[in-house]
């Protein structure tokens, strides 16, 4: 009899174990099919930290987060503040150290070095979490044939001019035309025809692309040659040197990227080169404005080609929460989100959504002639190469000197 009803114990100890193995089992599988946002609900409290910068992208992280947390009660993004040119540096420290994030923000021409140093982590199911992502964005992200991160915004920059300074139909397509406003301007006290920073290789590359010279070659991956010191690029670069005399002859020290956002902010530039992160910063500062694709170069009847550049969230390799790092980087790809993005930033969605920025026109347009900027590890010998160059150039120096030097020093080993 007791044998007997320990069997009967035993079996339905087991029966129960087997209901209550089969039940989390359901809530498992029904959990990862609503997705890792739905997964992370029912794990235990995590809190994800995610460096970000000021100016807006930190309140859309803010905001994303709240939203984030009504869906995942056990998730709270902690929102830390570092600035996107900071962000591979500082990770290089703080992530091994075991104190840095879960999710920065970086720019996507890092993205070789960040691999290649192994301190960041793969974008988790990115066919799916990155449903409807742009072109150019998902190309950016990509590196030897894998997806790191979540594009959550491409860029590029484009020719903004002050109405109150330039009618609309005043505004040059093409450098020849650009040449004659600044010939006619008549400004008064400190105000200028154009402003760009002549020092800033990002910026100065679009003098390097005729004939579509790239650089590193068509596509981006070429460690062999830069192709800044080809025919095209010396061409275009001794025409950029030209401009100094024609349109302000000032020094590159006085046409910094600081300098030049102070005096079309101050209402004192009626052309001036920059991207969709200033269009805040301009409004809030009351100038009137519009933006534009850039002037075409003189052997070329479309806007000249600029860097476009991608925003992009990456998982730490550091991370101890990888699974709700990626979950929560996905949500920042939703619809939802790339639109509470747009309208917080007014910079340019990575998905086709509606936004209220009324200037995303003008730097779409430019979109369309962008080229991304290389992610192979080289790239980060380029800025300060060509940067020096540009400076120099734009002071005089030797064009072919000072793009071979610049070639020499990306390439050497």
């Amino acid at each position: 009899m007791y044998k007997k009803s320990l069997s009967l114990a035993t079996a339905l100890v087991a029966l129960a174990a087997l209901m209550l193995a089969f039940s989390a089992c359901s809530k498992s599988s029904s959990a990862s099919s609503a997705g890792g946002a739905s997964a992370s609900s029912s794990s235990a409290p995590v809190t994800l930290t995610v460096w970000e910068s000021l100016n807006g992208p930190d309140e859309f992280i803010k905001q994303a987060g709240e939203a984030y947390t009504k869906q995942n009660p056990n998730v709270t993004i902690k929102f830390v503040n570092v600035e996107l040119g900071d962000s591979t540096t500082q990770i290089a420290l703080d992530g091994p150290a075991g104190v840095g994030p879960d999710l920065f923000a970086a720019p996507h021409d890092m993205l070789g070095n960040l691999v290649s140093n192994g301190y960041v982590l793969p974008t988790a199911n990115p066919d799916s979490a990155l449903k409807g992502v742009l072109g150019a964005a998902d190309k950016a992200i990509t590196y030897d044939g894998t997806k790191y991160g979540y594009p959550v915004s491409p860029e590029t920059y484009a020719l903004y001019y002050n109405t109150a300074l330039i009618q609309e139909n005043q505004v040059p397509k093409t450098w020849e035309d650009l040449i004659t406003f600044a010939k006619g301007f008549k400004g008064s006290g400190n105000q200028r025809p154009f402003m760009m920073d002549v020092g800033n290789a990002y910026y100065t590359i679009i003098f390097t692309t005729e004939n579509n010279n790239r650089l590193f070659g068509p596509s981006g991956t070429d460690t062999t040659q830069t192709y800044l010191n080809t025919a095209d690029a010396a061409k275009g670069m001794a025409y950029f040197q030209t401009l100094r005399k024609q349109i302000l002859d000032v020094n590159a020290a006085d046409m910094t990227t600081a300098i030049g956002d102070a005096a079309f902010q101050a209402g004192n530039v009626a052309l001036y080169i920059s991207g969709p992160w200033n269009v805040n910063n301009f409004t809030n500062a009351g100038i009137k404005f519009g933006v534009a694709a850039l002037p075409s170069l003189p052997s070329q009847s479309t806007p000249a080609a600029s860097f476009s550049g991608t925003r992009v969230m990456f998982v730490s390799a550091f991370s101890k929460n990888p699974d709700a790092a990626n979950a929560f980087g996905a949500f920042l790809m939703t619809p939802e989100m790339q639109q509470l993005r747009a309208n917080i930033t007014n910079t340019l969605p990575a998905l086709n959504v509606t936004t209220n920025n009324p200037y995303a026109p003008g730097f779409l347009a430019q979109l369309d002639y962008a080229f991304p900027m290389p992610s192979i590890p080289p790239m980060q010998k380029f800025w300060d190469a060509f940067n020096a160059a540009s400076s120099n150039i734009w002071n005089g120096a030797d064009v072919q000197k000072e793009l071979d030097a610049a070639n020499a020093a990306v390439l050497a080993k």
